[in-house]
């Protein structure tokens, strides 16, 4: 009984998150990651820098960063205020700095200078949470492990009434089970790219969003 009651509640859910992401494929068929990378080293250094920073200001940094800098090793053992002056437009660059050191010297220790693929070891490097695992375990290897919850996800899924929650861990854990796992990577950028061009933090714009005919606006003033 308890399961047949959660299948009616979920599979409108389900058809309403496939006509979403319907709606968004075709008004974004070039949503990707938008942190500028070669390899997977320099995407979770990219995206370490993200935090609290746009992919904009960090994809000034990079280049200069990734031209000194190339393998874990070279991070491991860059000198600390070295690494922070290039940084410190992204912000906190402090703590930015000691943890790519402090995660570049894991990857060159123990992992023989390659950026682990698999979830359990990266959330264990030191700084890394699932957010930044799952940037680089689907955009880096193409594994969907889970869904990547920045700011604009959060807010989107809030909007369309997706989740009630508002913790990262919370919403994930909620898109999971609504979202067909094929879908996963891909998701988090079509939300993203949505945010940043439509759904935006302070004046959505609700009078030619793609979505206005399904979405519920939780929370959005009239």
């Amino acid at each position: 009984m308890l399961y047949s009651t959660l299948m009616r509640v979920a599979k409108p859910k389900l058809t309403f998150v496939r006509e979403l992401l319907q709606r968004l494929r075709a008004a974004y068929p070039d949503a990707r990651c938008a942190l500028r990378h070669e390899n997977p080293l320099q995407l979770l250094v990219a995206t370490i820098l993200s935090a609290q920073c746009t992919d904009t200001r960090v994809n000034l940094v990079t280049p200069s960063l990734f031209a000194r800098y190339q393998t874990a090793a070279d991070f491991a053992t860059a000198p600390l205020r070295d690494l922070e002056q290039i940084i410190r437009p992204t912000g906190f660059f402090r703590n930015k700095a000691r943890a790519i050191r402090e995660t570049c010297r894991v990857i060159a220790d123990q992992y023989d200078g390659r950026v682990p693929d698999q979830l359990d070891a990266l959330v264990q490097l030191p700084g890394i949470g699932r957010k930044t695992a799952n940037v680089v375990l689907g955009v880096a290897y193409g594994k969907a492990e889970g869904i990547v919850v920045d700011t604009h996800v959060a807010r989107l899924s809030y909007r369309l009434g997706l989740t009630r929650h508002r913790t990262p861990e919370k919403i994930e854990a909620a898109l999971l089970k609504i979202v067909p796992r094929q879908d996963w990577i891909d998701f988090s950028h079509l939300l993203i790219w949505h945010g940043r061009r439509r759904c935006t933090a302070r004046q959505p714009d609700c009078a030619r969003c793609e979505l206005w005919s399904l979405c519920p606006r939780t929370g959005v003033r009239p």
